[in-house]
């Protein structure tokens, strides 16, 4: 085959040997395909074109193209060049379906800045700790915590199934632990536990009712991390500290006295239910950070292990069975959010600097930051895995947007790898007026069934969706 060189040299394009093949059983070409000579010029369109033809397919699909575990955006001549491959290579292509857009599907009011969003659905975490104690028939929940202090539990119709009030300040974040047990934190420096009763028949209301306070920081408590086979949950404080709970009320220890509210505090909002719910301490607080803690993350695939972010520009890795921090790592940047990616042993930190750092928490890593990704033009406060895939997630930003990243969408800049958002979620509150004006995101959750749903300044919970 003709080099890239010599081709030029005799006024022909230059082609390089490309061998094709798919994940997907849906779209898989016949086996005695082998390798194709195609043109150094081709780009994304083109291939895929030249795919749909192979395929015979009725209509044409559209197709994103890895090669060497990385999405093509260039030509072929192009991203050999940049990454210093010989066009006498071989390079083996993996197709994959496009991605689509997730567009829109319906906003649900709110009073006040929603500063928490959560899913149960039967692909949600909550849902499968429950296993069999989840009906998998039964219909998605969405959960918000909002600055007004009050929870609401939500249908997909935009109907509010429950609400709760116990918070006397900002409620700053809230999980579905169980299909019945929910955990919420705020301002006013406490976790409550609540048990959930969900509605059984259409237009009926469910419950949402306080069983148990925890008393441990001393200042206003911003995210929460839940674990229910070990019955564990973290919390991040302004405080410097991250505690560590139970959401067993016997498993905790007495309350610190000093940080329980005064019986005459008329401040104290009490629930419908009069009889007050029981108060306890933290199992540990884990002291090291030297600034306020913004997110904090149990390890995917250890639940003993835990990853802290902080405004000291650290990242910190936790062994919970021992309370020790086990290691940490700086950046140039303070940051605001953390998201464990388990298939890539990577750590997506949202920063104040506007970008994404990925962090390989491995003794043996090189460097500190693995890939930047940039895109956005505020702080990125909230993060979430993509269910479906090991390279996606999504991010919230204070600029009033949520961006989809896929890790294979990266380059080489430098010394640094640098990937750029897939599609760009907008505030639908937001259109015709001035970019990031009174939109911010401040959380992000992403659910199988249910899709991006996101909170924030808006005093809106928006939910967006990919077409099937």
């Amino acid at each position: 085959m003709a080099t890239q060189e010599s081709a030029a040299a005799n006024g022909r394009t230059a082609q390089v040997k490309i061998h094709l093949s798919s994940r997907n059983e849906d779209i898989q070409l016949p086996q005695d395909t082998g390798a194709i000579l195609v043109s150094t010029e081709f780009k994304r369109y083109q291939l895929s074109t030249l795919v749909n033809r192979l395929l015979d397919t009725d209509q044409p699909i559209p197709l994103e193209f890895l090669v060497n575990g990385q999405f093509l955006r260039t030509s072929l001549d192009d991203f050999l060049t940049q990454n210093g491959i010989s066009a006498e290579s071989t390079l083996n292509v993996e197709y994959v379906k496009a991605l689509v857009p997730p567009l829109h599907v319906a906003s649900y009011e709110h009073d006040d800045w929603v500063s928490s969003v959560d899913v149960l659905s039967a692909s949600s975490n909550a849902a499968k700790w429950a296993g069999s104690a989840y009906d998998t028939s039964s219909q998605p929940r969405i959960l918000s915590g909002s600055f007004d202090s009050i929870l609401r539990v939500w249908d997909t119709s935009a109907n509010i199934v429950a609400t709760g009030s116990a918070h006397t300040a900002p409620i700053k974040a809230a999980k579905f632990i169980s299909p019945t047990q929910v955990v919420s934190s705020g301002a006013d420096r406490t976790l409550r536990l609540w048990n959930f009763t969900d509605s059984t028949q259409p237009g009926e209301q469910g419950s949402l009712t306080p069983t148990l306070e925890l008393y441990g920081h001393k200042a206003s408590v911003d995210a929460l991390a839940v674990h229910a086979p070990s019955s564990r949950i973290l919390s991040a404080s302004a405080d410097h500290t991250i505690g560590l709970w139970s959401t067993k009320k016997s498993e905790n220890p007495v309350a610190p006295e000093n940080l329980l509210p005064s019986a005459s505090n008329k401040r104290r909002k009490l629930s419908t239910n009069s009889k007050p719910s029981p108060q306890r301490g933290p199992l540990s607080l884990l002291a090291r950070h030297t600034a306020q803690v913004s997110d904090v993350t149990f390890d995917a695939k250890d639940h003993t292990v835990a990853y802290s972010t902080s405004w000291d520009h650290s990242l910190k890795t936790w062994d919970l069975t021992t309370s020790a921090c086990v290691d940490s790592r700086s950046t140039p940047q303070a940051l605001f959010s953390v998201c464990h990616l388990p298939d890539t042993s990577l750590i997506a930190c949202g920063t104040s600097a506007k970008h994404i750092t990925l962090i390989d928490p491995r003794a043996s890593a090189q460097t500190i930051s693995a890939m930047t990704l940039r895109g956005h033009t505020n702080a990125v406060v909230s993060l979430a895995r993509d269910p479906n895939s090991s390279y996606q997630f999504v991010s919230g930003s204070h600029d009033g947007t949520c961006r989809i990243w896929d890790l294979r969408s990266a380059r080489s800049e430098a010394s640094e790898r640098v990937g750029e958002s897939v599609y760009v979620i907008n505030r639908e509150s937001g259109k015709g007026g001035v970019a990031g004006d009174g939109v911010k995101v401040f959380g992000v959750q992403w659910d199988a069934e249910v899709g991006v749903v996101s909170g924030g300044e808006d005093k809106q919970v928006q939910i967006n969706k990919g077409q099937q």
